[in-house]
């Protein structure tokens, strides 16, 4: 699904102050859906992706439901903030620190979030082999959070807008993907927060999700164990399709039933193994920001200037933009030669420190835009963080998720 806007912005403003205020009236702004709700759903999911060599996780595209921005037009509408500029310290930066670097070290945090449409058996009834159904996959970063298990992304990366289902189907994040290999484990949602009126009303200008994970998994084994028959009809019950295997051998002469299951490890919780980036509100539209994503897919143009398997980065102010066939009024834009596909979700990093490779997460890439009509990319667009975003971001980064392994 791909939307032509209409775009109007103005430049102005410097970097906010950083002081952190609890925005009034947030909780009615939350709107919250379950993804793995259980250990055993969650390794199911797992599996899902794990399993085959990982062929699921190979086989994903990028996500084509980029919104493309395009129009000259300049007004001078955009963001304004709703309360006092604030900002939560990313993990391990919670003592101020400085430090130079010439070079731009690309974060640890930020990876891709895969999901599907579904699935569906491509081997037998006994030994199943199961292939998701449209794999695609967007960016996305870790974020501070109590527990150190939060990602954040695109609200289109998560929340399902094409089919107005609830959410998208076996989600996961994997920081540092690359061609099939999950250096840090993967983590499987447990919990997706957005703003109320993005679930309802799909309004552009509240386009941002964060969700929580459980501990990473890493698969145990190079093949599936075998379990009992009572462990495996409590997979069975619970969900656990995907994990699960049986066929029959023949024993001592005779043929009996045999049960498998994969097993994994815990790989530990997302924000000790990466970090997570500090989270930034209601700041000054005309700062400067790093957008770090992996964009995929050609210029309108025909020229395809990314690949989407490594981590790329551009830099630029923000400035304040509109985009009314989404509804949204108060946008922030900035300029990059990105293009939308897998770009979705990518982080605007303010204040982004290269020694420690952290900085505050400042919005989400929703779309892209050739504001001068040569037939390439030029702008991403953001909903503009405000308090009711910090008040989305501090429901979910309260919540405890834990091991499942």
């Amino acid at each position: 699904m791909k939307r032509t806007l209409a775009l109007g912005g103005v430049a102005a403003g410097l970097l906010a102050s950083a002081l952190v205020t609890q925005p009034a009236n947030a909780a009615g702004d939350v709107a919250s859906d379950p993804l793995a709700t259980t250990g055993i759903a969650a390794k199911n999911v797992a599996a899902l992706w794990l399993t085959e060599n990982a062929a699921n996780l190979i086989a994903a595209t990028p996500y084509d439901v980029e919104t493309t921005v395009t129009s000259k037009h300049v007004s001078t509408g955009g963001p304004t903030a709703d309360t006092k500029p604030g900002v939560v310290p990313a993990i391990g930066d919670e003592k101020a620190t400085t430090s130079t670097s010439k070079n731009v070290n690309l974060p640890k945090t930020t990876g891709k979030v895969f999901f599907s449409d579904g699935f569906e058996n491509k081997g037998t009834k006994y030994w199943p082999k199961w292939v998701a159904k449209n794999p695609h996959w967007c960016t996305a970063t870790s974020v501070q959070s109590n527990y150190r298990n939060l990602v954040a992304t695109a609200g289109s990366c998560v929340y399902n807008t094409e089919t107005n289902s609830a959410t998208m189907q076996n989600w996961v994040f994997v920081p540092g993907y690359y061609q099939g290999k999950t250096p840090w484990g993967i983590y499987v949602g447990k919990q997706a927060f957005t703003h109320y009126d993005y679930d309802v009303y799909e309004d552009g200008d509240r386009n941002y999700a964060f969700v929580t994970v459980y501990n990473g998994l890493q698969l145990g084994t190079a093949a599936p164990v075998e379990i009992t028959q009572a462990e495996y009809d409590t997979y069975q019950k619970n969900g656990g399709g995907f994990t699960t295997r049986r066929k029959y051998e023949k024993v001592d002469g005779k043929w009996v039933t045999k049960y498998y299951a994969w097993k994994f490890k815990d790989a530990g919780r997302l924000g000790d193994n990466v970090g997570g980036q500090g989270f930034a509100y209601n700041q000054k539209v005309g700062q400067s920001v790093f957008v770090f994503g992996y964009p995929s897919g050609s210029h309108p143009d025909g020229n395809a200037a990314y690949s989407g398997k490594t981590l790329k980065w551009s830099y630029g102010k923000t400035f304040g933009a509109k985009a009314s066939a989404i509804k949204a009024e108060e946008l922030v834009g900035v300029k990059s030669s990105f293009t939308g596909e897998g770009s979705l979700g990518s982080a605007w990093i303010a204040q982004y420190k290269n020694a420690r490779r952290l900085g505050y997460l400042n919005g989400v890439t929703i779309g892209v835009s050739d504001t001068d009509g040569n037939k390439r990319y030029d702008t991403s667009v953001s909903a503009y963080f405000d308090g009711e975003t910090y008040g989305v971001y501090k429901a979910a980064a309260n919540l405890w998720t834990g091991s499942i392994a």
